[in-house]
């Protein structure tokens, strides 16, 4: 072992160590549907737009701290009242880093379904808090015995719920999640990264809920390369997670573009209306496949179950097209693979492959 080895073998928790750092899939060449991400290109006018906006950018300067002006944007596009408090993240991703550090004292339990988005777990990792996963029902829907006694047990301080779930897609109960908010002792996160393709929503219930936070990002929308993300909740939660929002956190870049790209939400609302079109096509046609399961979804991907995901996946890029492979991340998703909704043409390459190994 080298010296910085050692040192770094004697210094870095264990827990950390024994990880695996998130590996992003190389997509050069290929069809990318793995990631969740809107396959629509924005018009050549807005395009000119961001490209002279980009260009006075001074980029030797410190963004705006606040972000005003994209906070404005997004109370414009999606109708966020002022008196509701409104984080900026680099992403929904570092939201959740905020938001769990900021309540991650000693001994304290943060509690997921499982499967949903492997960030929650590892966040709690990386704080010192105690996961604790959830198991979804067979059919991936909330198993609410299991939530009575873990809400019971172990009072969390720190529920997240993704609404749509990933990697499942599909959108919970409303009931039972709000069952979960009532229950809960601690901060409850519903995590609305997919609502542009599931016409649901708790942003509406943040005044009657004094616990309850919406997480959502512009990602699944068409803005992942800016790494936008926001959380709504009353100012009594948001006053806080801005004492530890790094500063400079949203980068002048993404201040520039953003605000230019939100003044056409009605552009965006129709991509998404394509992408919801084309994924109740793909359902349809990959139900029809033999050995083929095909789950109900309210996200931007399907998740299907075959007889062998792993070769299937491989069929799959070796064929130059890109999935994401479930298999061995959890129980209740084995053998299952999760094909993001792409362009039309995308699709049909998809299908044609998927019934060649059918």
């Amino acid at each position: 072992m080298s010296n910085a080895g050692e040192r770094a073998a004697a210094v870095v928790r264990p827990e950390i160590r024994a990880l695996s750092a998130y590996v992003v899939a190389k997509a050069e060449g290929m069809i990318k549907l793995d990631a969740m991400e809107n396959p629509y290109g924005l018009p050549a006018a807005l395009r000119e737009r961001i490209a002279a906006a980009v260009r006075d950018v001074a980029i030797n300067r410190y963004p705006d701290g606040s972000a005003e002006r994209v906070k404005s944007a997004l109370r414009a596009a999606y109708d966020i009242d002022d008196d509701i408090g409104l984080v900026l993240g680099n992403g929904s991703d570092e939201l959740i880093q905020i938001i769990t550090c900021a309540v991650a004292r000693p001994g304290s339990v943060m509690a997921a379904p499982d499967p949903s988005f492997v960030m929650y777990r590892m966040n709690a990792l990386y704080t010192g808090m105690r996961f604790v996963g959830v198991d979804l029902a067979p059919d991936f829907s909330l198993d609410m015995g299991r939530w009575g006694d873990v809400l019971a047990r172990d009072t969390p301080a720190l529920v997240y719920i993704a609404y749509p779930n990933n990697p499942t897609g599909n959108l919970f109960d409303q009931s039972a999640v709000e069952e979960i908010i009532r229950l809960a002792p601690g901060l409850v996160v519903v995590d609305e990264a997919y609502q542009p393709f599931a016409g649901r929503s708790f942003v509406d219930r943040v005044r009657e809920f004094p616990n309850l936070l919406v997480l959502r990002t512009l990602s699944k929308l068409g803005m992942a390369g800016l790494r936008l993300g926001y959380a709504i909740a009353p100012r009594a939660w948001t006053d806080e997670l801005e004492k530890v929002r790094p500063p400079y956190n949203l980068n002048v870049l993404t201040q520039a573009v953003a605000p230019l790209v939100l003044a056409e939400h009605a552009l965006l609302a129709d991509q998404a209306r394509a992408i919801r079109e084309e994924r109740s096509r793909m359902a349809r046609a990959l139900a029809a496949l033999a050995g083929v399961t095909a789950y109900p979804t309210d996200a931007n991907f399907i998740v299907i179950r075959v007889p062998d995901a792993p070769a299937w996946f491989n069929a799959l890029k070796a064929a130059g097209i890109l999935v994401k492979n479930l298999h061995g991340w959890h129980a209740r998703v084995a053998n299952c693979l999760r094909l993001t909704i792409g362009t039309p043409d995308e699709n049909d390459r998809l299908l044609a492959t998927l019934r060649a190994l059918a």
